[in-house]
C-alpha cells in the first residue's frame, strides 16, 4: 500500500536522501555515524544506507560483508531513532546470470530498499574507461542502455533503477555524444519496463558534480513522466559527508518542471510519497 506523508515542517524541500555509502563499501571510508550526524546537521529526516554489493565484480572488491553491515545499520538505527529515520538498503550490481543468487541474498536480509544498478558492461566497469577505447563514447552508451534492459529482465526484486545513464559520467567526452533523443529507442524501452513492473526511477544528484545534470538527464525524467511513470526516488550517492544532500536545492523546481509533484521513499519495501513543491 502506498501512503502519502503529511507535508509537515519540511514542505518545499527534499528531506530524504536514499543513496548513501559508508566504510562497508569498497569505495568509501566514511563511518556510518559521520553520515548520520551530517544528515541531522542538514535537517534531513530520512536517510537510507545503500552500500555496494556487486557479486562477480572483477577482483571481488565490492563483495559486501552484509552480516556486519546489517548489524551496524540496525544498531545505529536504534541509537538515533528519536532524531532521524534510518533505513537499511543495498545497491545491487545487476548481471543477468546472478538472479538466483541475488534472490536468495535479498530473502536473507531485512532490506527496506534495494537499488538495482548497472556497473558493468560485459564484465567491464565504465569507470575505468577501457570500454570507451574499444567502442567510442556513443556506441558504449548504446551498449550500456541495451545491457541495462536485458539485466532488468533478469533482475531480482529491486525497488528503483540507479543512475540510469551512469556510463555517461566516465565517457571520454562525457555528454558530447549523449542526449535523450540520440538514444530514445533504447531509453524508452528501459523506462517502459520500469513502468510496467512498478520499479522506480532514481534521480541521482551525483550527476550534478560530474556532468552538470542529474543522472538520468532531466529530459529522461520528463520522458518517464510522459510515458506514465510516477515513482521516483532521490539520492546523492554520497560517499563522504560533504556530498549528502548535494544539489537537493535544485530538485523541487527541476522535478516539477518534469511533471512530478512527489517523490518516494521506501520503508519495509513499500513506497511512501512525499510532496515536491516547485513551479507546479
Amino acid at each position: 500500500m502506498i501512503r502519502e506523508t503529511e507535508a509537515g515542517p519540511y514542505a518545499g524541500r527534499i528531506t530524504a536522501d536514499c543513496h548513501i555509502h559508508t566504510e562497508f563499501s569498497a569505495d568509501s571510508e566514511t563511518k556510518i555515524t559521520d553520515q548520520v550526524e551530517r544528515a541531522i546537521e542538514l535537517g534531513l529526516d530520512h536517510i537510507c544506507f545503500t552500500d555496494h554489493m556487486d557479486m562477480d565484480y572483477p577482483e571481488g572488491e565490492f563483495d559486501l560483508d552484509t552480516d556486519a553491515y546489517v548489524k551496524r545499520v540496525l544498531e545505529v538505527q536504534e541509537e538515533y531513532k528519536d532524531r532521524i529515520r534510518i533505513c537499511l538498503g543495498v545497491e545491487l550490481g545487476m548481471q543477468e546470470h546472478l538472479k538466483e543468487r541475488q534472490d536468495a541474498y535479498l530473502a536473507k536480509y531485512p532490506f527496506d530498499f534495494v537499488i538495482g544498478s548497472m556497473h558493468l558492461i560485459h564484465g567491464e566497469d565504465p569507470y575505468f574507461g577501457k570500454i570507451y577505447e574499444k567502442l567510442g563514447d556513443e556506441e558504449a552508451y548504446r551498449e550500456y542502455f541495451r545491457a541495462t534492459l536485458e539485466n532488468l529482465k533478469r533482475a531480482p526484486k529491486i525497488h528503483t533503477l540507479g543512475h540510469l545513464d551512469y556510463a555517461v559520467r566516465y565517457g571520454k567526452e562525457k555528454d558530447k555524444y549523449y542526449s535523450y533523443e540520440r538514444f530514445s529507442e533504447e531509453i524508452d524501452a528501459i523506462l517502459q519496463y520500469l513502468i510496467d513492473h512498478q520499479i522506480a526511477l532514481e534521480v541521482n544528484t551525483a550527476g550534478f558534480r560530474m556532468l552538470g545534470f542529474t543522472n538520468p538527464h532531466p529530459d529522461v525524467i520528463r520522458r518517464y513522466r510522459e510515458l506514465g511513470g510516477k515513482l521516483i526516488t532521490i539520492g546523492s550517492d554520497g560517499h563522504v559527508p560533504e556530498y549528502l544532500e548535494y544539489g537537493f536545492d535544485r530538485l523541487p523546481a527541476l522535478l516539477s518542471d518534469c511533471g512530478f509533484d512527489s517523490y518516494a521513499v521506501f520503508r519495509q519495501g513499500k513506497p511512501e510519497f512525499r510532496k515536491v513543491l516547485g513551479k507546479i
